[in-house]
């Protein structure tokens, strides 16, 4: 096998006779490199939306959540605080109550998201920073309660921070019989002022999304001691999946934990849907591209065709030749696959520090000017392994080539 594959590097290295194998040789490498560089950079770029999307959805998703694993609620959300605190790794734990409300401010209306949280709600996230108008305040001083209101509730109800009109909030009775002379008995109400609009630039949150005191939503929704969640933050250093671990073996099957990507499970799932549909398609051009390297083979067998018959006098067998041209195949498609790993990377640090490529809208209206890219190693491996599978299959379709070829050529050996 060293032999062949010697052989074949000296293949790969000489001068071609004719010169129009030379020309499709460099065709079959470039076609190889272009396309692995573009696999790297495509699942690179990939990569970098999702860092962006998480460093967004950092700023208001909790690092876990506790959830029920039945029914909407936490029955009794202080007892289970109290489990969760006691538990190695975890700083903060707070209840939130989460459920749709109407929202009325002057002549406007809309259905929304209400979320209840504690007044210190921003030391498990980071929602102050993302304040666009007035600033970050559920409580006052004297005890006023107020509202954090999402980008896109202050424009479809007009509101603005500091507002001397207060929202109006509406929610449904969950217990009691409705009054059919009297409708609006069937309702909740509370009045808040608002405090602060955030933007964080993501639709789940910006569009619907607004936060209040928690006491007041479990006015609102006649809650007691219950909560739809438990959000955590961690101590600094603490590695997430063995707390989530430990908060398992704690709670037990009534409760399930989840880190910020199963908090969004919809959003990172769409993002790697459209990654691996992307890597599929290039895939595909890239098995086309390995045509040019069996054509390159066949070409390469029929002008070594004296130096295949040398082989054959001096006792090589049908085997060692064959292992020749198949290593020849595999040269050229590692060297391909290698350069353009080389050159995918060179583009993609490239990319991160100047920022070529600018993605082609109002850079008011976008959370990035530039495509973002972030490099990860086991794509590296995914596609190496993707070319060394198909120079496997390459080398398959050129040791049958060269097999019918020895069985053509060996009566003339003979002879």
């Amino acid at each position: 096998m060293a032999l062949s594959l010697k052989i074949a590097l000296r293949y790969l290295k000489s001068k071609k006779a004719h010169n129009a194998v030379n020309i499709i040789s460099i065709v079959s490498i470039c076609g190889v490199v272009v396309t692995t560089a573009a696999l790297v950079c495509v699942l690179s770029v990939f990569n970098g939306f999702t860092d962006v999307i998480y460093g967004k959805l950092a700023k208001l998703d909790p690092q876990i959540a506790v959830c029920p694993a039945e029914g909407k609620t936490i029955n009794n959300a202080d007892s289970a605080i109290a489990v969760i605190t006691r538990v190695a790794g975890v700083e903060k734990a707070m209840p939130v109550i989460e459920d749709q409300a109407l929202a009325v401010f002057v002549d406007y209306q809309m259905p929304l998201r209400l979320k209840g949280v504690p007044a210190d709600y921003n030391e498990i996230n980071s929602i102050d920073s993302v304040i666009v108008d007035g600033s970050y305040s559920l409580e006052d001083e004297v005890g006023n309660s107020y509202a954090i209101v999402g980008v896109g509730p202050a424009i479809n109800l007009r509101l603005q921070a500091n507002s001397l009109r207060m929202l109006q909030l509406y929610a449904p009775r969950r217990e009691g019989q409705v009054n059919v002379a009297n409708p609006i008995d069937a309702f909740t109400s509370d009045s808040l002022f608002v405090r602060g609009i955030f933007q964080v630039q993501q639709a789940s949150y910006d569009q619907d999304l607004i936060f209040v005191p928690i006491d007041k939503a479990r006015e609102l929704f006649d809650y007691d001691t219950e909560a739809t969640q438990i959000e955590l933050k961690l101590n600094d250093g603490v590695k997430e999946k063995e707390v989530m671990k430990r908060l398992e073996q704690a709670l037990g099957p009534s409760f399930v934990v989840k880190d910020r990507l199963m908090q969004q499970s919809e959003s990172f799932r769409m993002v790697n849907v459209e990654k691996w549909v992307t890597f599929l398609l290039l895939t595909f051009i890239m098995i086309i591209a390995t045509f040019n390297i069996i054509s390159t083979l066949s070409l390469l067998i029929i002008e070594k065709d004296e130096s295949i018959r040398t082989f054959q006098n001096l006792g090589a067998t049908s085997k060692q030749i064959t292992r020749i041209f198949v290593a020849e195949g595999w040269l050229i498609t590692m060297l391909g696959a290698l350069l353009g790993i080389v050159l995918g990377l060179l583009l993609c640090l490239g990319q991160q520090t100047f920022g070529w490529l600018k993605i082609g809208a109002d850079p008011t209206q976008v959370i990035v000017n530039a495509y973002p890219v972030k490099v990860v190693w086991t794509d590296m491996l995914v596609v190496l392994l993707l070319v060394a599978a198909i120079g496997f299959a390459t080398s398959l379709v050129t040791s049958t080539i060269m097999r019918h070829r020895l069985r053509a050529q060996t009566p003339k050996a003979l002879a």
